[in-house]
């Protein structure tokens, strides 16, 4: 990957540069920052070897990690709580140093997510917040171990296949451990609702239907060795971990979440969990990093899911399409056969090489918007058949920091109805350039932030530039028909629409058909999409809410420096915000606004 350059406009120069002068410039209190920076970061690598191979880091000192997977054990929790608690009250000694601007805004914000970090934990003893849940249809070692090892987990000589196998036998250790605290969590109250734990059933049941020989978990590692030459029993050592110790485990995990299920609380909503209003509102508060209210954001996703109709309806009136309401033109839009791919592999092979065009297109025109950008590699893959029905439509996996593992753009095709044609371009521009993919990679091959900003993800800052992105596609000249437009401003309807559905489920206590029936009505996507969105809003409180609260803060701060600016507004010097890392949206605000006016006054 190449580093990130400074912009060539003088304003630009003047903003790029000065965060490395002023830390060259600055006496020992930047230095010993940057120490405890690098400090801090080091041990949170320790506590979890997953983080260190999705980095690309389990290399040299680090290789040893490559043959563990976290320690996902109520004690393990608890002792990356102390260490977290321990690097707030190291770094709480430093605001009170002399630092350079932009040191100050590296602790302040590092501060903020460590503070947050302790919430779920420390406050409510819960992995998180916002997956209140040990096990559901989206989380637990079942649901995220396989897809860690096929994707992150490289294969290149003999000692990765070695660590493979050995964490084959970890992850048999950590099914066990999240049944164990399933149970625990379920007696406290904490257990998913029942559908979710009927569809965590399905899958569990289908990872494990197959013989161990032909499982993805081994034949992943069978397939790459061969592939690289490697010799060896691979093929022997994993099938004999799958099938004495990690079947073993998932027949222990399927029973258990069979005799739970009738004993989990009514509802939908996490209102249904002890201090569930509480939780909920940690969790609106760490996706979109503001206070904002459940009422506040509810009454937002309202009043925009009308303005985008709206528009909606100039489109689709233009088009020759008048009868019925938004979401049912939209419906009858989604079924049209010139808007699908064929339920076929070729059909799905059809669709992956259009977003791959769709990529490359827009990459084209990056350089209208952007002064520099970043050619980490980027590839575009279906959502494995073994979770695909309880995963997620899209979602991006960030490459290696060593650009030894590309980044990945994951779609869910299991069913391709889900995705017509019109509607594909703003998923690209979201997930890939100019949206995750250009974001996550400009962080991470920036120069001169720490790690620990390098590698943050902040939900509202991520999902709202990516939201954003889809606007700027537009401005870009990414939609080629007004009915590829059409799919954009549906894209935003299905954002602002959550922002409905999920205060809606948590703080209106909706249920799930209930919700399904808005989003139904409202977006004009399959009754089976919405309902598989629904019931990740179930189960991820507050996640939903981060994409349209983060877009407006985006589109805001742009308008107010191009306000302030004027004629003098340049939108690649605007977006090289990036280079400074994700941040709160509150801190994004200022910080737009004291670029602006450093370029002013240069």
């Amino acid at each position: 990957m190449d580093r990130r350059q400074f912009l060539a406009t003088t304003g630009a120069v003047a903003l790029s540069a000065a965060a490395p002068r002023a830390l060259a410039q600055a006496g020992g209190d930047d230095a010993r920052l940057s120490a405890a920076f690098a400090s801090i970061f080091e041990r949170q690598l320790d506590l979890s070897p997953a983080m260190v191979t999705s980095l690309g880091l389990d290399k040299g000192a680090r290789s040893m990690a490559k043959s563990q997977l976290d320690d996902n054990s109520k004690s393990g929790m608890m002792k990356k709580l102390a260490a977290t608690q321990a690097a707030i009250k190291e770094l709480d000694g430093f605001k009170s140093a002399s630092l350079s601007d932009a040191q100050r805004l590296n602790l302040d914000v590092v501060l903020y997510a460590l503070d947050q970090q302790t919430v779920s934990a420390g406050k409510f003893g819960l992995n998180s917040v916002q997956r209140p849940y040990r096990i559901f249809q989206q989380g637990g070692s079942y649901f995220s171990t396989p897809d860690f090892l096929n994707t992150s987990h490289t294969i290149v000589a003999a000692p990765d296949c070695e660590a493979y196998v050995a964490r084959l036998d970890a992850f048999a250790r950590n099914l066990r451990t999240d049944t164990a605290l399933q149970r625990d969590e379920a007696a406290r109250g904490y257990l998913a609702p029942g559908w979710s734990l009927d569809l965590t059933l399905g899958q569990l049941k289908k990872l494990r239907s197959q013989p161990a020989a032909d499982s993805s978990m081994v034949q992943s590692l069978v397939k790459r060795a061969a592939a690289k030459g490697i010799a060896g029993d691979w093929q022997g050592q994993a099938n004999a971990i799958v099938e004495k110790a990690i079947y073993p485990a998932l027949d222990e995990q399927i029973a258990a979440i069979e005799a739970l299920k009738g004993k989990t609380a009514a509802g939908d909503g996490v209102w249904r969990t002890p201090r569930g209003d509480e939780i909920y509102a940690a969790a609106l508060k760490q996706a979109t990093t503001t206070d904002l209210s459940a009422e506040q954001i509810h009454a937002m996703g309202l009043e925009q899911v009308a303005d985008i109709s709206a528009q909606l309806d100039t489109i689709l009136k233009d088009a020759g399409r008048t009868g019925g309401t938004i979401g049912e033109r939209l419906a009858a839009l989604n079924v049209d056969p010139a808007q699908l791919y064929a339920d076929s592999a070729e059909g799905r092979a059809a669709l992956l090489a259009q977003l791959n065009r769709d990529i490359d297109a827009m990459k084209a025109k990056l350089p209208n918007a952007f002064a520099t950008i970043p050619d980490t590699p980027l590839e575009i893959r279906a959502v494995p058949v073994e979770i695909q029905d309880g995963a997620s439509n899209g979602y991006y996996n960030r490459a290696a920091l060593d650009g030894s593992r590309p980044a990945i753009y994951f779609i869910n095709l299991k069913d391709v109805g889900d995705w017509p044609k019109y509607g594909l371009p703003s998923l690209t521009y979201h997930e890939g350039v100019p949206g995750h993919h250009l974001q996550i990679s400009t962080a991470q091959t920036a120069g001169d932030i720490p790690m620990l900003r390098k590698t943050a993800f902040m939900s509202a800052y991520t999902e709202g530039w990516a939201l954003y992105a889809e606007q700027l596609a537009d401005e870009l000249g990414g939609y080629a028909t007004p009915i590829d437009r059409a799919g954009y401003l549906q894209s935003f309807l299905f954002r602002a629409a959550r922002l409905v559905v999920d205060t809606g489920i948590h703080a209106k206590k909706w249920d799930v058909k209930q919700a399904t029936d808005y989003m139904v009505e409202k977006t004009g996507f399959a009754r089976p999409r919405c309902q598989r969105e629904v019931e990740r809003y179930c189960t991820q409180p507050g996640q939903a809410t981060s994409y349209k609260v983060g877009h407006g803060v985006w589109t805001k701060a742009r308008a107010a420096a191009q306000a302030e600016l004027g004629d003098a507004f340049d939108l690649k010097q605007f977006h090289a915000i990036l280079e400074e890392g994700a941040m709160p949206l509150s801190m994004l605000e200022k910080r737009v606004a004291a670029r602006a006016k450093a370029v002013k006054a240069a």
